[in-house]
Order: C-alpha cells, then structure tokens, then sequence
C-alpha cells in the first residue's frame, strides 16, 4: 500500500491501559486516516498498552528511569524514526521544557477536563466538589507550563446528580476514544 507514505509517523507516550492508543491505532487502520502510529514508548513497564503494542507488532520501548534519562532516551528514538507529531495518551508524567524546546515537532496532549478549568490530576472529583454542570475533555498541544497549551478541540458531556468521579471518568473515556483520534487525524492534514 503505497499511501502509508504519506502519512504521518506518529509516536504516542504511554503509562497505563492504553485505551486511548487502541482507538488511536482503530482509526489509524481506516481509509480517511492521515497517521500511522509508529512508535509507543511508556515509563512503566507493567503499562497495559503494551500488551496491545505487542500484539499488533507496534515498535514499543519502555524506559523506566528517571525522567532526564527518559527524555534523553526518547528523543534519540523520536529522531530515528523521524516522528513527525508526539502524541500523549494516559501518560502520567510531566515533560520538561527542555525536552519540549529540543523536540520541534507538535506535541499533544489529551486531557480530562474543559481547559482551562481542572489542570493538573483528580479532574473529574474537583468538577463535581465544584457543582459544574459540564466536564468533559480538551486535546490541546502541549507547552511548558501544564495543560495551558492552545486548545484544538474539546468534547463536553452534562454531570449528572448521580455521577461519582468514577462514572464520569467512564464516560469522559468514551470522549476520548472519540475525540483524540480525530483531532489527530485533522492536526495531521495541517501539519
């Protein structure tokens, strides 16, 4: 199939189950995609995703130290296979500037709140504690300062009288799956 060279080589950072790489890479597979996930790399190795990097023959790395070394580690490989956008997918560490300066490519980021509201970690209990109405999830790309990136799309869903963080994070994930793999596929035509 001679289209794969047009699309762009994708790279997404991983720590946990990896349900947002499994719909990344469902998309990937179909006609009206414009990447190809080429690369998985996660800081932990008993990351679920892998198992599904493994099974689909997805060329996946685990660097499990300290964060210098990571960067360091991943940048070299991002360069090898000449990434052309990073996408991060349930990855559970911050990246440091210098590792966003060095990189020059775009970086995106899915997270579990409407920016700017909820940076940062326990989202969806801090939008109920706050009486919101809505939450949802922002892809936004991302920059030195946490989850203060531009924002590229967002998808809301209402809180409900009955939901508890848990239920709203089941149902924000289903945002996800939705939302991440197409604003990847619409960054990938522009870039």
């Amino acid at each position: 199939m001679v289209e794969l060279n047009f699309k762009k080589k994708i790279c997404v950072f991983i720590s946990g189950n990896g349900s947002n790489l499994k719909s990344l890479y469902k998309f990937s597979q179909s006609k009206k995609s414009n990447y190809k996930i080429l690369l998985v790399v996660s800081n932990k190795a008993k990351a679920k995703g892998l198992l599904f990097t493994s099974q689909k023959k997805i060329k996946s790395f685990v660097i499990e130290k300290d964060k210098e070394i990571f960067e360091t580690k991943s940048l070299k490989l991002l360069k090898k296979e000449k990434i052309d956008i990073l996408c991060l997918a349930g990855f559970m560490r911050i990246l440091s500037p210098t590792f966003i300066k060095k990189l020059k490519i775009p970086i995106i980021n899915i997270h579990p709140s409407l920016l700017p509201k909820f940076k940062g970690l326990n989202t969806h209990q801090r939008a109920i504690d706050n009486n919101e109405k809505y939450s949802g999830c922002t892809v936004h790309y991302v920059t030195e300062k946490l989850d203060s990136g531009k924002t590229i799309s967002q998808k809301k869903i209402r809180i409900l009288k009955k939901d508890t963080a848990k239920s709203l994070a089941k149902k924000i994930l289903k945002l996800e799956h939705k939302l991440l793999p197409e604003t990847l596929n619409k960054i990938c035509k522009i870039n």
